[in-house]
């Protein structure tokens, strides 16, 4: 375990610390479990046998409280980190089931592959595109060009995003250009495959935020990323 992670808790941030105090294991084991479920293609009852190995009785369901109560925190803290993206953004909705239902995971990358933003909506349409690219620009900046597929939801929530712009946004839609977010999808898929499915909403949109956020962290995508840290301690950095 990273040493980053071995500090008392009175040292904590407060927003950090006040979470804590009813979390009764020891840090470095929380937020290993924490990291390792959305930074891995693991099961919550994978952690609970890998915990068993190491010594720690810990329940399946004590790991996904962690995880629900701790994640916001580091996604708050990722965006005071986050590198700034390129001006041309490549955008897709990818599936994923919640409750036993399809419910969709829209995304962009830049054409470096950086992720530009994500956003879990029930519904695949007009209000929902429209509210996924209005939060990307207030996160990142106004694109130059924004390609999307030939989904007309899509391009109808730009061109009314367009409509109330003096510069309007370049839209494009072609696919062999959107291959790169396409293929970036694959990430997230593989990591919540295990987890077979989400229950509710709520739990699926928080924990699908963690596993962007260390995707996110894998690509560089933290300022001070060509410092000599790990992937694993700029994960920790965010909270301790």
């Amino acid at each position: 375990m990273a040493k980053t992670t071995k500090m008392p808790r009175k040292t904590l941030p407060p927003d950090i610390g006040k979470v804590m105090k009813r979390l009764h294991y020891p840090l470095d084991v929380i937020l290993l479990c924490v990291r390792w479920y959305v930074a891995y293609s693991l099961s919550l009852r994978n952690l609970e046998e890998m915990m068993a190995e190491r010594g720690f009785e810990v329940d399946h369901s004590t790991v996904h409280r962690w995880v629900i109560k701790l994640i916001p925190l580091f996604e708050k803290a990722f965006h005071q980190h986050k590198r700034p993206v390129g001006k041309s953004w490549r955008m897709d909705e990818t599936y994923i089931k919640v409750g036993g239902q399809w419910k969709y995971l829209y995304r962009a990358v830049d054409k470096a592959g950086n992720t530009v933003d994500f956003l879990l909506r029930a519904h695949r349409d007009k209000a929902a595109a429209r509210r996924y690219f209005e939060k990307a620009i207030d996160q990142n900046g106004e694109p130059q060009t924004i390609t999307v597929d030939k989904s007309g939801a899509n391009l109808a929530a730009l061109q009314a995003i367009n409509a109330e712009r003096q510069t309007p946004i370049k839209i494009r839609q072609i696919k062999y250009l959107n291959n790169i977010v396409e293929q970036d999808h694959r990430t997230i898929k593989r990591i919540v495959k295990p987890m077979m499915g989400f229950k509710n909403f709520h739990c699926a949109r928080v924990i699908l935020s963690g596993i962007e956020v260390m995707h996110m962290i894998r690509k560089g995508q933290m300022k001070d990323a060509a410092i000599e840290r790990t992937v694993a301690d700029q994960f920790y950095s965010l909270v301790t």
